[in-house]
């Protein structure tokens, strides 16, 4: 759990970094997902990390909460102004202080535990270190909408890996989420990490498989690029198929952003990166 956490919490400082020097009315600038405001993307994530964090320490009072927001996103409501709303602020100052809070003492949780420790969540339980992992990748997803608002470059590393690991193991389910019957097959996936790590998931003589870069790979698997907008190529029907509809996180199924919605002509100068 040490090695998850450590890159849940460099994921979290990169997304404060990057929205704690904003104006306020920045804040309000909409991103390319969905028409959410930064504000929403922040508080997106904190909402979510306080249920993971009671869904640890009182899993009854998750259960009981999670059937509220679950009827509101299958009610077609905006459950985004519902989650917000039971934030209690719409102040950007008062919603990162109490983000900064929240995941603090849901990382002291997490490292406590064993990564085979079960975690409720909305659908099946979790995996300590999956639920650990989904966070990180929720907050790579999210901090790569305002990086793109922005037009601010990622630098990504080794988290990429961790993100990408959940979305080859959402394979059958980004077929179930749109009810279509998922394939009797394991895919081979070969990705190329940001430092030119080979990172590998399936049997070398798979019949399927998918080829290209890690960060590619991640930004459609958790739908923040059209596969037609990037470099990743494949071999098979099945495989094809679904980098058309993966998705890597839980909840209802999403639109796939169209081909060239998403492209950014970033700032090369103007880079946002991992730490040393």
């Amino acid at each position: 759990m040490k090695l998850i956490c450590e890159n849940l919490e460099k994921q979290y400082q990169e997304f404060d970094d990057l929205v704690s020097v904003l104006n306020k009315k920045q804040w309000h600038d909409k991103t390319p997902f969905s028409h959410w405001t930064i504000f929403d993307q922040v508080a997106h994530i904190a909402f979510f990390d306080h249920e993971a964090l009671l869904s640890i320490e009182s899993p009854g009072k998750f259960m009981e909460r999670a059937k509220g927001v679950m009827s509101v996103i299958m009610s077609g409501k905006s459950w985004r102004a519902y989650t917000n709303s039971l934030l209690g602020t719409d102040d950007p100052s008062e919603l990162l202080n109490l983000w900064r809070d929240i995941r603090s003492r849901l990382l002291s949780q997490l490292i406590k535990m064993s990564p085979e420790d079960r975690v409720s969540w909305y659908g099946p339980d979790m995996s300590a270190l999956s639920f650990a992992t989904a966070r990180l990748m929720e907050t790579w997803a999210h901090s790569q909408d305002v990086l793109d608002l922005l037009k601010i470059k990622r630098v990504n590393g080794t988290e990429l890996f961790h993100i990408a690991h959940i979305g080859v193991t959402t394979f059958n389910w980004s077929f179930i989420i749109k009810k279509l019957e998922a394939p009797n097959i394991k895919p081979r996936i070969e990705l190329t990490g940001p430092s030119g790590e080979f990172w590998n998931w399936g049997e070398p003589d798979a019949l399927e498989l998918v080829w290209g870069s890690a960060q590619d790979f991640c930004m459609v698997v958790t739908q923040r690029r059209n596969v037609a907008d990037t470099g990743l190529k494949w071999r098979g029907k099945n495989v094809a198929k679904w980098l058309t509809i993966a998705q890597a996180f839980a909840g209802v199924s999403q639109q796939i952003p169209a081909p060239g919605v998403r492209l950014v002509d970033y700032k090369e100068k103007k880079k946002q990166g991992n730490r040393s």
